[in-house]
């Protein structure tokens, strides 16, 4: 594809995210083992410069500013608030559109966060599972993305997932969207409604669900999305919302091209950040962010196979 062709980047496409880097160590083995079983692997992939700076080094050839990124001397403490001056803070979110939390150095994170929402920058809050002062974060939250587990886990009185949905905006009333990943199974998103349901009785969402799963066509290989008008949706023991129930799939990747999950939710989310940053709607951005997902899966490692704007499976949603 030409420069000339590239799809156009969303205008206000900055996002500031707070939380950890890390490095895969990647093995590559013959077949999957059984539980207990010991197998060599037929090739193990080490970085050998300091894991670090191989990281900044790779964040910034890809193009991602690290100038906010503080460097520690001494080891590996965790960031804490003191370690963000009040200048560096309000200059590094100066202009973002987005800012991202991924749940972990829940002190640092808050501080940005506070002043986040002071300065009216959406906040999206990943909860992979409970963890230390991700509650706080959460009551900031405009937009929050969840694992499989996470909703149940966090909402005690939730008999399932689309009930753990409706709790957490019931207690959460700033967060616009809530979105749980269910890996090959695809996700389900809640989205809160500023408009009345135009019908006055209340659906159990558990019902819902079920007739939006029987929409679903599984013989399509790419991702959809498939969703409910406008309704006022019940969860017993837990209250009532008034929103959309969304149900994404995932695509279907033949076996031959399957070669690494590693990264697979973490590249959802990214698509998700860009998605809001472009002004996609749900029904576009769920199947976008899915693809994303699955082209991720077809290299080894998290951000090997990370798809460019100008990748063909992207041209849809890009146009």
């Amino acid at each position: 594809m030409s420069h000339d062709s590239l799809p156009p980047l969303p205008e206000n496409r900055i996002v500031l995210a707070v939380g950890t880097v890390g490095v895969d160590f990647l093995a590559t083995v013959a077949s999957y083992p059984d539980p207990d079983d010991k197998i060599r692997t037929t090739s193990l992939k080490v970085a050998n410069d300091p894991q670090g700076r191989g990281i900044l080094e790779e964040l910034q050839a890809d193009g991602v500013d690290t100038s906010s990124v503080v460097v520690s001397e001494e080891g590996y403490p965790p960031m804490i608030p003191s370690d963000l001056s009040q200048t560096s803070l309000s200059s590094a979110l100066d202009g973002a559109r987005m800012l991202y939390l991924d749940g972990r150095i829940h002190e640092t994170a808050l501080l940005v966060a506070q002043e986040a929402a002071r300065k009216n920058v959406p906040i999206l809050v990943e909860g992979e599972r409970i963890r230390e002062g991700l509650d706080d974060l959460l009551k900031l939250a405009d937009y929050a993305i969840c694992s499989a587990k996470f909703p149940q886990a966090s909402m005690d009185k939730a008999a399932s997932i689309p009930s753990a949905l409706v709790s957490i905006l019931v207690r959460l009333p700033k967060i616009k969207f809530v979105i749980v990943t269910l890996g090959e199974d695809g996700c389900l998103m809640l989205e809160r409604s500023v408009d009345e349901a135009p019908q006055s009785e209340e659906m159990d969402v558990d019902i819902l669900l079920e007739l939006l799963k029987q929409r679903k066509d599984d013989n399509i290989a790419i991702p959809t999305c498939v969703s409910s008008p406008v309704t006022k949706l019940r969860a017993n023991g837990v209250g009532t919302v008034c929103g959309r129930l969304f149900v994404g799939t995932a695509e279907k990747v033949p076996p031959s091209e399957l070669q690494d999950t590693t990264g697979a939710g973490d590249s959802f989310i990214g698509a998700v950040l860009y998605a809001i940053c472009s002004n996609m709607p749900p029904e576009k951005m769920l199947p976008f962010a899915a693809q994303v997902a699955a082209t991720c899966c077809r290299a080894v490692g998290a951000r090997t196979g990370l798809p460019h704007c100008t990748d063909a499976r992207l041209a849809s949603f890009l146009s």
